[in-house]
This record gives C-alpha cells, sequence and structure tokens, in this order.
C-alpha cells in the first residue's frame, strides 16, 4: 500500500457540460488534487467525448493539473497537441500502442508524466517490460467509452497484483482507478494498494459536489468512510 496520501481527479466526463466553466471551478475550490480529462474517438470506445479544444478551455481556467486520458486509436499523433492544450499527465492505452516503449519515451520528451492505462481485460503482466518507463497506470475498473457504469470487482486483485509488479522495479509508480469509483469502495481500493481516484458520478452527480470530493479525500485505507 502506498505511503503517500492519495490523489483525487475528478473526471469531467461526468460534469454538466452546458455549465463547464462552474464546474471547472468547483474542483478548482475543492480537496481535488488533478483534473481528469477523457478524450475520446468513437472508434477505440464506442463514445465521443470532446476534443482538444475544449480541453484548452477547461485549462485556460483549470488550477489544478490535467489528467489526460487518451482513449483513441494512434495516439502518437496527438501526443504534441495534448501537451500544447495543457497536459501535465498523458495517459494511452496499452491496447492501442503497436510501440509502447517509444510513445512512452515521447510523453516524457514532451516533460509530461507518462502513464499506461489497462482495460478491464487486459492482464499486467505485459506491462513488466515498461514498469520503470511509466510515472502512472491507470487501471480500468469499468469497459471503458461512458460514465456510471458498475465497477468490475477483479480490480483488486490486478491493484495487488500490478503493486506487487512494481516493487524493487519503480516505487514510485502511481497507481489510477477509473470507473465506478466512489465513497462505498474507496477505502478498499486504496487498501489494495491504489494511489489515485477517478471519480466522475460520485463527484459530479452528488448534492454537494465539493463535500463528495472531501470525503473521498480523506479516506483512510481499509476503514468506512465517514
Amino acid at each position: 500500500m502506498s505511503t503517500t496520501k492519495h490523489l483525487i481527479a475528478p473526471s469531467v466526463l461526468a460534469a454538466d457540460f452546458a455549465k463547464l466553466y462552474d464546474d471547472v471551478q468547483m474542483v478548482n475550490r475543492s480537496e481535488a488534487d488533478w483534473f481528469h480529462i477523457d478524450i475520446m474517438d468513437g472508434v477505440f470506445v464506442p463514445n465521443i467525448s470532446f476534443g482538444f479544444p475544449v480541453m484548452q478551455a477547461i485549462a485556460k481556467h483549470a488550477k489544478k493539473p490535467l489528467d489526460v486520458h487518451l482513449m483513441i486509436v494512434d495516439p502518437d499523433r496527438y501526443l504534441k497537441t495534448c501537451k500544447d492544450s495543457g497536459a501535465a499527465v498523458i495517459t494511452v492505452h496499452y491496447e492501442a500502442c503497436t510501440h509502447l516503449h517509444r510513445t512512452l519515451a515521447a510523453i516524457r520528451e514532451l516533460g509530461c508524466k507518462a502513464g499506461v492505462a489497462l482495460n478491464p481485460h487486459t492482464p499486467v503482466n505485459l506491462l513488466k517490460d515498461v514498469l520503470q518507463d511509466l510515472d502512472l497506470v491507470c487501471l480500468m475498473s469499468v469497459n471503458p467509452g461512458f460514465g456510471g457504469q458498475k465497477f468490475i470487482e477483479q480490480t483488486y486483485s490486478k491493484i495487488k497484483e500490478l503493486r506487487t509488479l512494481a516493487a524493487g522495479v519503480n516505487d514510485r509508480l502511481l497507481i489510477e482507478i477509473d470507473g465506478g469509483v466512489g465513497a462505498g469502495n474507496a477505502a478498499a481500493l486504496l487498501e489494495a494498494g491504489a494511489d489515485v481516484l477517478v471519480a466522475g458520478s460520485s463527484v459530479f452527480a452528488a448534492a454537494d459536489p465539493e463535500e463528495a470530493v472531501r470525503q473521498l479525500k480523506n479516506v483512510q485505507a481499509g476503514l468506512q468512510n465517514a
């Protein structure tokens, strides 16, 4: 289990796009650490979210780093655009990268943190040869493409396996969980070894989103949320 304080990254995909500025300001005010930005192309995942112009608009007002998750085919084409649009972290999908090592090197050359996302069916041991090149691994705990899905329980064992795999190889690796994260499972995810919790509907659909972030930020591993 990580000894550092975990990070909360509200997923803007779950925000109200008609009042996006207000939701960005809410995240700025909250105890959240990052903005999680999903870029989808309708090809790699069966949905289209928003592109770089909207991301640039968010970056203009965001006071916290942008954690950008590229759910797209051929992400290499867009790495520089992603950086220029405000990304601090760029995460690509293992399943979309033919030359993953080269892609990760390109991300780092841009000055961004390099992340890899794994779909629920992709084993974590496939990352063993690039673990030392990673800043972050995003484990999808739902099938990617749409918000509000049910959490996949197998995620807990994947977190533990990845933490064991990284031990002594990359002890600074951040493990991020994306999909179905909320007050009901945050403590168990941290106990398993997660570092970053991506929260969408559980924040933006809450009666008090800032309070929802505060509760997630102050969860203790292995304890139920207060």
